[in-house]
């Protein structure tokens, strides 16, 4: 596929494979979420241009909640799902040295899962990652990216979100992580979710074999 041209903008691309993006969201029922029309939502990513095939449209969380968007997922039919016990979802943000763009749909370019860091600690991943001139996705970004390519959330193939942190109240850090990987319908996920997306979370230094740390490597108006 060819390139988009300089300063073609998403409302009139030929790239079917980035216009697609824009159409599953208006198709699951995001605009609805936030709140405005499928007119206005594209409204909202006119100024976006493009370049390649690797950029992501994100919904930032002024406009959508993690916690809205989550139940969007979808593997083999069965929806996505947050864990009981991360009723403050919604609560983790951008953490340092993380900048989100300020604005209601933005791009994420080259996301990758991580697989290699699998078995690493947030902390090892997270100074890898800075040392590759990347940077680790929030939890909005990784449940944008597979409403995008939920084939990419596969078993023992998924991945921590570790550009999302929330602060306590007396400063310095919650010792969790977000995550987002497949259930096992044990416990208090329920039979129901069995094989379900799941975004829960992990203490911010142990190690998981099924968990890689997904990265970005820019964000913007501009893919």
């Amino acid at each position: 596929m060819c390139r988009p041209a300089e300063g073609a903008h998403l409302s009139t691309l030929a790239s079917s494979t980035f216009a697609g993006q824009f159409d599953r969201l208006v198709s699951l029922g995001v605009p609805r979420l936030a709140g405005v029309s499928a007119d206005e939502f594209r409204s909202l990513a006119d100024d976006l241009i493009p370049h390649g095939q690797s950029a992501v449209l994100v919904v930032h969380p002024a406009l959508v909640p993690a916690s809205r968007l989550a139940p969007l997922l979808d593997r083999e039919g069965r929806p996505g799902f947050v864990v009981e016990d991360m009723t403050d979802l919604d609560e983790f943000v951008p953490a340092d040295p993380v900048v989100v763009p300020d604005r209601p749909l933005y791009l994420i370019h080259q996301p990758e899962r991580g697989d290699s860091m699998r078995n690493w600690s947030p902390e090892e991943a997270m100074a890898a990652i800075l040392a590759q001139g990347r940077s680790p996705l929030t939890v909005s970004e990784g449940i944008s990216w597979l409403l995008h390519r939920p084939e990419l959330l596969q078993p023992n193939h998924c991945f921590m979100t570790i550009g999302s942190r929330k602060p306590r109240a007396r400063g310095g850090l919650d010792a969790r992580t977000p995550a987002i990987w497949i259930s096992g319908g044990t416990g208090r996920d329920g039979r129901e979710h069995r094989d379900s997306p799941k975004v829960g979370w992990c203490w911010a230094r142990n190690r998981h074999t099924w968990l890689g740390f997904a990265s970005t490597a820019g964000r913007g108006p501009f893919g």
